[in-house]
């Protein structure tokens, strides 16, 4: 294809593409900022207290400059009509909390394209693209290695629709230019998890309410006393400082693990100046959904009590040998188990009532 002796065109060709590839660099700037925020908010010593030195604060001004790429290519292919970085609302965050938020958020940009990149019109602009979030994708492998995770504990990473990505998304932006370009994608309702893991702690399945409340679940250390964060622990197993890699001796996640959820209800304002609103056309919650790797695996909901309820972990593998269940993954409630697999998830954004980001492993 595309190979006849004919130019190829650089620019997007249907209006799915135009709103793909603008979610896309929506994306890429909020990371721009995102990475040049780090570097002015949080000072050397900051950094060197966590173990990062020198040349990891390089490699972030480097992986800024990387955006600046990343935005101009995008921009390039939509035209005159491509978004222009916004102004953006982080959560209060100390400088272990903008780590696990920065992976988070590279996860989600990441997943968010390969689940579009496949069903683009235009061929070249899909090829320019895997270009640059094969980038990003290292970039997400960073941060883990940063926070002490194990890089790339997946044998597949997960591809999602634009409307989970812009969903994670919109509510750090605070506002854009008036004639900023508005994304058809839709805003599901935050997924808040009780007990989400913390990979600050040495057990970092043993949790209750370490997040900083916002979408992405980002996790908290306020609180956290020496003996317990990982990051001052001293044996193999339980350190979690920056490295190449780490195996934790207590998982982050396990099957069997009980996973406490409340959710918010639709109709909340959220994204660029409160203009856009969340919703759902699902019916009543029954089922949570665990999107990881090549699986969408569903467990039942237990105890409901409006807003309120705890599911199971499954114990479920992609092959033998892959815990499926793995990483910075997401996690949906959802009106019913509806078959997908990862070319077709977006059949199920009509059922689901709310959605985040689980850390998994």
């Amino acid at each position: 294809m595309g190979t006849n002796g004919s130019e190829p065109v650089y620019r997007v060709q249907s209006d799915f593409d135009y709103e793909s590839i603008a979610l896309a660099l929506y994306q890429e700037w909020i990371e721009l900022d995102l990475f040049h925020y780090g570097l002015a908010t949080y000072s050397v010593e900051d950094f060197e207290a966590i173990g990062l030195g020198a040349e990891d604060r390089h490699l972030l001004e480097f992986m800024a400059n990387q955006e600046v790429g990343h935005a101009t290519l995008l921009s390039d292919m939509l035209g005159p009509e491509a978004p222009v970085q916004c102004n953006y609302n982080y959560p209060s965050m100390n400088l272990r909390e903008y780590i696990d938020f920065s992976q988070k958020l590279t996860r989600w940009g990441e997943s968010g394209v390969y689940g579009f990149l496949n069903h683009l019109d235009a061929r070249e602009v899909g090829q320019l693209l895997l270009q640059s979030i094969s980038t990003e994708a290292r970039q997400q492998m960073i941060f883990r290695q940063f926070e002490g995770l194990f890089p790339m504990p997946v044998w597949f990473e997960i591809g999602t629709p634009q409307s989970w990505a812009w969903t994670l998304l919109a509510p750090y932006i605070s506002s854009c230019p008036q004639n900023q370009t508005r994304l058809i994608w839709q805003n599901f309702p935050a997924l808040h998890i009780l007990n989400q893991p913390n990979p600050a702690r040495v057990n970092g399945s043993s949790v209750w309410n370490e997040t900083l409340g916002d979408y992405a679940n980002t996790l908290s250390t306020e609180g956290l006393s020496d003996s317990d964060s990982c990051v001052n622990a001293t044996e193999v197993g339980e350190n979690c400082g920056p490295a190449i890699t780490h195996n934790r001796t207590n998982p982050l996640s396990y099957p069997g693990r009980q996973v406490f959820l409340e959710w918010d209800a639709p109709g909340q304002s959220v994204g660029p100046n409160n203009s856009y609103v969340t919703s759902t056309a699902a019916g009543d919650t029954k089922f949570a959904a665990w999107v990881s790797q090549l699986n969408v695996t569903y467990s039942p909901l237990q105890s409901i009590s409006g807003n309120t309820a705890y599911t199971i972990q499954p114990n479920t593998s992609t092959y033998e040998g892959d815990p499926a269940i793995n990483g910075t993954i997401f996690l949906l409630i959802t009106d019913r188990e509806l078959p997908v697999t990862p070319f077709n998830l977006t059949q199920l954004n009509p059922f689901i009532n709310a959605l985040s980001i689980y850390q998994a492993g």
